[in-house]
C-alpha cells in the first residue's frame, strides 16, 4: 500500500488534485470494509474537495467536505503516516463555509512527517505516479506501462538502469516531461522490436 499511498501524496503535493485519486482508486476498490478502506475513500474524496474548491465549485466542495470527514472520523491522528488532523479540520471548514476558505493554500499531506515530493519517491511509488501522470497528461500509459516492466526487470538484473533512470526522470523533471517521455517512447519502441525478433524463434 505504502507505494500507491506515497504516489499519491506527491501528486497531490505537486497540485495536481485530480490526478492523484488515481494512484488510490484501483488499491482501495479491492479492499473489503475497515479502516483501510474508509482511510483511502477519504483521502479521495478530499483530493476532490480541493479539485473541486480550488476551481470555484462551491456546491461539490462542500458537499464531498462533509463525506470525506465522516470517512476519516475515528481514525487516528497519523493513520498509516498520514497527517489526518491537518486534513480533518480543513474539511470541517470547507463543509462549514467553502468560500471562507483559503483555497490557494491548501494543507499539504505529510507521510511520516515529511511532505512528499517526487524527489522523495522510491521506485515503487515512481511506477505508480509515472503511469497516474501518463493517464492524465494523455502520454501513451502502455509506452509507461512497458517502461516499468523493463526497468524492474533492470533492477533485478543489476539494481539500475537506463529505464529505471528515464522513469525518475519522467516523474521529476516536470518541465522536461515530455521531452523524457520522447526518449522513453524510443527506447521502449527498441525493446520491443528485440522482444519481437525473438519471439517464436525456438517454439
Amino acid at each position: 500500500m505504502d507505494a500507491h499511498l506515497r504516489a499519491g501524496i506527491a501528486v497531490y503535493n505537486a497540485g495536481r488534485y485530480h490526478a492523484a485519486h488515481d494512484a488510490w482508486e484501483e488499491y482501495w476498490l479491492d479492499l473489503d470494509s475497515g479502516d483501510d478502506e474508509q482511510f483511502l475513500h477519504g483521502l479521495i474524496q478530499f483530493t476532490a474537495v480541493v479539485h473541486h474548491g480550488t476551481d470555484g465549485n462551491w456546491s461539490g466542495a462542500e458537499g464531498l467536505a462533509e463525506s470525506a470527514g465522516e470517512y476519516l472520523d475515528g481514525l487516528p491522528a497519523d493513520y498509516r503516516g498520514v497527517n489526518l488532523d491537518a486534513v480533518r479540520p480543513f474539511l470541517a471548514r470547507v463543509a462549514d463555509d467553502p468560500e471562507r476558505v483559503d483555497w490557494t493554500d491548501p494543507p499539504k499531506l505529510t507521510h511520516e512527517d515529511l511532505v512528499v515530493s517526487y524527489d522523495d519517491l522510491g521506485f515503487d511509488a515512481t511506477a505508480v505516479a509515472a503511469e497516474v501522470l501518463a493517464e492524465a497528461d494523455g502520454y501513451d500509459d502502455a509506452v509507461v506501462a512497458d517502461a516499468v516492466e523493463y526497468a524492474r526487470s533492470e533492477l533485478d538484473d543489476r539494481g539500475e538502469g537506463r529505464f529505471v533512470g528515464q522513469l525518475f526522470a519522467f516523474v521529476r523533471e516536470t518541465a522536461n516531461r515530455s521531452f523524457v517521455f520522447a526518449h522513453l517512447s524510443n527506447h521502449v519502441d527498441r525493446e520491443r522490436q528485440k522482444d519481437d525478433d525473438v519471439a517464436g524463434l525456438f517454439d
